[in-house]
Parts: structure tokens; C-alpha cells; sequence
């Protein structure tokens, strides 16, 4: 991870709460270049006050480690704020409204660039035709991501950008097809397009109190430009971290991440696709389609990959989500410890992304190999429920598997939340209240776990276990928020009844229940120097 200079600045925060564990009823914190100092108490602030350079009144304010999104696709997400955003669009006519008054707006964009449709959630489910759409831009270049991103609609002037192998079937296209057109359409952006993207991007996400991006790129998801451009533009101007990933296979992605400037051959390679593009790889049908999916990579190339990248010391990491998909990349991993030494691989702290419809066997695979799972919990509340998405790909029954959080806690499987936005967006409190409130009561786990996944664990996946937590000798990586009283919220209701007893030494935190208003973000600070100030305050 690139290190920017730190902040020379000593200042003094209090009169607030100060969510640490080094003191459970702090108020107070003392930043010095760049690290937290000190954590205590109103009165014992008083002896910091005159050698500080700065005094910040936190008025009440909360303060609480940065969050870290554990999986973020910057580019697409700037996009998609300066984009086409079809994802509240009602019905595929109003979806097609939307495009017509796209293309009208922007006459001089070389390709135009929408995400989010969802054909399920549309009365008939029928995405919009090539012939809609060629109507609906004038028969200028199109491409429409789903909002899962692994499929997409577009129109003829974009296939005649690309050679004949495309198919050219009147249906979203996946796979290959889907790379294909995806890449033809980003390279239509020009460089200047894309780094306003970027700002876009990383200015949201320091106004929600994100500290930390991990930057999921590769060969079939953006482009070497892209990365490291983004890479140089969040090294020198103000913003969150990013932490970045370039998934590409064995000996040649490895050495191409190490190029690159990547943490890891690692983030989304896929072993399968998603469950709304039916291209998720399953070990029996889906519900509603006669197949089982998509297999990208087998259990021999996840074990090529695991030790190249565990003998040049860098991650491995794949894009998993259904049962066969999971299981291969245990077996996989497994093969690899085999041949190279289990404390090795696990050492390492390979990856999972998504890691979506698991078995006792592979939760128990992951907790032995030591693989981080990087995990959405956005998925569940946007797809899953009995009359979700995930019910009608799987049947309720299978789907009420998917994403059992509480159970790879149990097991001991490290979890990093994220978001994968622009799939679902960047929104970190509801990412934490969608993992506590989970659809299916039995995956719920408590706030404060879900807090520390999206603090500490995304530090953690990086291989950082001094970082996230507001403790002495921490990068003062920190965000303040306006919230209401803090609380502790668990599953078991015997276990807040004990956590708020003072004998317990249990940090509240702002009450996440459905309906309650969020925290709002006053003020983001990355390495000691501030990112974002909301305006006014």
C-alpha cells in the first residue's frame, strides 16, 4: 500500500464519543503526524490543549475509524454518478425514457455509458430490445450494464465497433461477448472523461466517511491505464486510500500485478459470473433456467494460481459466488497448501470475493486455509427475501443459504464488507445494517461485528492488523459523524443486555434498526489530513 507523507499537524478532538477499545468512554483523541497519539478522557484533555496546533469541538459528534470498502470498482462508479443511472427506473418504458433523454443531453460523447437496469424487478422481466434501443439513441453507440455488471444490452453502432465473433443474438450478452463489448465501450473514454470519473468517485466515498478503497481491476473489467491511473491520481491528491487488486492468472498475472503496482493477482477473477445474469456456477439447476451456470476456472487453476502468487508473497484472490464456484476455489486452494505447506497459503491471506452460496464444507475449507471473505451485504437486502431475486433463481428454500454471515464469524473466517459499487452503492452504515439485519434472521450478526468487518477487516484483508481501530500507533484514518444516542445491537438480546451494562467496557454504536435515520458524515481524515468537511459545518 502507498504511504502519502503524513500530516505534520498535532491536533486535539474533543468533547465527543470516541469509538475505541483502548477506552471504552473516551471523548477525546490526540493526532500527531499522522497516527493517533492518544484516546482518553474530557479532563484529561486539558493537558494536551496548549502544545497542539489545532483544537477541533466535536460538539457530541461521534468519531470512529474510517470504513474501508473491501471491493470497488472506482472508474464505473464515477461513471455512474456522471452516467446514465437506470437503477430506480420503474419499468423498461421509463428505462427507455431515460435513454432517450441521455442521448439528447450528451450529442458530443463518442459512446454513450449507463448502468443499473434490472429486468426482474420489471413488470413482463424483459430487458430492452437492440431495436429499442437503437430507436432510443438514434443509432449512436450504447452500452447498458445490468446492475450486477456481468451482462449488458447495447446497440448496433457499438457491436459494428467490434469484430464479428460478438454475438449478435438479440439478448444480453455475458461472457466473452460481455468483455468484449465492455471494453470497446470504456475505450471510448477519453483519459480526461475517465479521471473526473475517478474524482467522482473518491470524493463520494470520502463524504460517507470512507478512509480506504480496494480497487478491483483487471484485464476483462477495466484496463492497465485506468488502474494505474487511478492509482497515481489517489497517491497525490487528497482522498481515500486505494488499495489495488489486477486479477489476472498464474505466473504472467503475477508479474503483471507486480507491474502494475498491485497488492494482488487478485479481486475479480472469475471463477463464475452472478445470480441475476444466471452465469453464477451451481451444483444443481436454478429455478427458473435449465442450467447451472458459467465455470470460468477449474479447481487446477485456482491451485497454479494460489502458488504462484504465495511463492512471489503476493494475494491470490477470486471472484466466487455459487456453490460449484465456491467449492472450486476451496479445492483448488486446498491442492495448493497440499504442494506448498498450509502455514504458507494461509500466511498469505488469499481472498474470496463475494463468496455468496456456501456449505458447512467450504466455510470450514475457508477458516482452514485461512481465506479472507470479502462479502456485500447490500446483495441480501437489494436480492434476497422470499419474493427476491435470489428466491427466484434458486427457489426460497436454496436461497435462504446466501450470505451466511454469522456462520463464517463462527468459524472463524476473517470478513472484509464492501460494497462493489457500482453493482450497489457505496453506502457504509447501510452496509453494516444490512449484514446486522439480514434477511434470514439465522445470518444476522451483531453491529459492532459488522462495524469491525468494514473497519478493521478490510485492513486486515490487506494484511494490516495495525490499522482501522483508534488506538495509539494507528494511521489516524478516522471519520466524525452527527447521530443519535449510541447503542449496542447484537442478534441475541441477552447478549446487548450484558454489552450495555458499564461492566462490560462496550463501545456504543449509532442504532442502526430499519427506519432509523443513518449517521451523517461532518468530517473525513485519511493519514491526519482532512479529505472532506461537510459544507456548513
Amino acid at each position: 500500500m502507498n504511504e502519502r507523507p503524513a500530516d505534520p499537524k498535532t491536533v486535539l478532538l474533543r468533547r465527543g464519543e470516541v469509538h475505541s477499545p483502548a477506552d471504552p468512554f473516551a471523548t477525546a483523541m490526540v493526532v500527531e503526524r499522522g497516527q493517533v497519539a492518544w484516546v482518553g478522557s474530557e479532563g484529561a484533555a486539558d493537558a494536551f490543549a496548549d502544545g497542539v496546533d489545532e483544537v477541533v469541538d466535536l460538539d457530541g459528534a461521534l468519531v470512529t475509524p474510517a470504513f474501508t470498502d473491501a471491493h470497488v470498482h472506482t472508474t464505473a462508479t464515477g461513471l455512474a454518478r456522471t452516467g446514465l443511472d437506470l437503477s430506480a427506473a420503474p419499468t423498461r418504458e421509463a428505462a427507455l425514457d431515460l435513454v432517450r433523454d441521455f442521448a439528447a443531453a450528451r450529442p458530443g460523447d463518442r459512446v454513450l455509458l449507463g448502468h443499473g437496469w434490472d429486468a426482474a424487478r420489471w413488470p413482463g422481466g424483459r430487458p430492452p430490445t437492440r431495436a429499442e434501443l437503437d430507436e432510443a439513441t438514434g443509432g449512436r453507440p450504447l452500452y447498458l450494464s445490468r446492475i450486477d455488471v456481468h451482462s449488458a444490452v447495447v446497440t448496433t453502432a457499438l457491436l459494428d465497433l467490434l469484430p464479428d465473433a460478438v454475438a449478435r443474438e438479440d439478448a444480453p450478452l455475458t461472457g466473452d461477448d460481455h468483455h468484449a463489448v465492455r471494453a470497446a465501450a470504456f475505450a471510448a473514454v477519453t483519459p480526461a472523461q475517465r479521471a473526473e470519473a475517478q474524482r467522482a468517485a473518491l470524493a463520494h466515498a470520502a463524504s460517507l466517511g470512507i478512509g480506504t478503497l480496494h480497487e478491483c481491476g483487471g484485464p476483462r473489467i477495466s484496463s492497465e491505464e485506468d488502474f494505474t491511473g487511478l492509482l497515481r491520481l489517489a497517491a497525490h491528491e487528497p482522498g481515500p486510500r486505494v488499495v489495488g487488486y489486477w486479477a489476472e492468472q498464474s505466473d504472467e498475472g503475477v508479474a503483471k500485478a507486480r507491474e502494475l503496482g498491485a497488492l494482488g493477482a487478485a479481486g475479480d477473477l472469475f471463477v463464475d459470473g452472478s445470480l441475476g445474469s444466471h452465469t453464477a456456477c451451481l451444483h444443481q439447476p436454478y429455478a427458473d433456467a435449465d442450467h447451472t451456470g458459467a465455470a470460468y476456472l477449474d479447481a487446477a487453476a485456482v491451485t497454479a494460481h494460489v502458488i504462484a502468487c504465495t511463492e512471489a508473497g503476493i494475494q491470490a484472490g477470486f471472484h466466487a459466488i455459487g456453490d460449484a464456484a465456491v467449492t472450486a476455489v476451496t479445492e483448488g486452494v486446498r491442492a495448493a497448501a497440499d504442494k506448498i505447506g498450509l502455514t504458507r497459503v494461509r500466511a498469505a491471506r488469499h481472498r474470496v470475493e463475494h463468496a455468496e452460496l456456501l456449505t458447512p464444507e467450504t466455510i470450514a475449507a475457508f477458516a482452514d486455509l485461512g481465506l479472507t471473505a470479502s462479502v456485500q451485504p447490500a446483495f441480501d437486502a437489494l436480492w434476497g427475501g422470499a419474493d427476491g431475486m435470489y428466491a427466484r433463481r434458486l427457489g426460497p428454500e436454496r436461497a435462504r443459504a446466501l450470505n451466511p454471515f454469522a456462520a463464517l464469524l463462527r468459524a472463524g473466517v476473517p470478513l472484509a464488507l464492501g460494497s462493489d459499487s457500482p453493482v450497489t452503492p457505496l453506502d457504509p452504515w447501510g452496509t453494516v445494517r444490512a449484514a446486522a439485519f439480514h434477511r434470514t434472521p439465522e445470518h444476522r450478526i451483531s453491529v459492532r461485528a459488522a462495524f469491525t468487518a468494514h473497519t478493521r477487516g478490510g485492513w486486515r484483508a490487506v494484511g494490516r492488523d495495525d490499522a482501522g481501530v483508534l488506538v495509539p500507533g494507528a494511521p489516524a484514518d478516522y471519520a466524525v459523524w452527527r447521530t443519535d444516542e449510541l447503542v449496542v445491537q447484537a442478534p441475541d438480546d441477552r447478549v446487548a443486555r450484558w454489552s450495555t451494562d458499564p461492566r462490560s467496557g462496550t463501545p456504543g454504536l449509532p442504532d442502526l434498526t430499519p427506519g432509523h435515520d443513518l449517521p451523517v458524515c461532518l468530517r473525513t481524515v485519511v493519514g491526519g489530513r482532512t479529505v472532506f468537511v461537510r459544507p456548513s459545518e
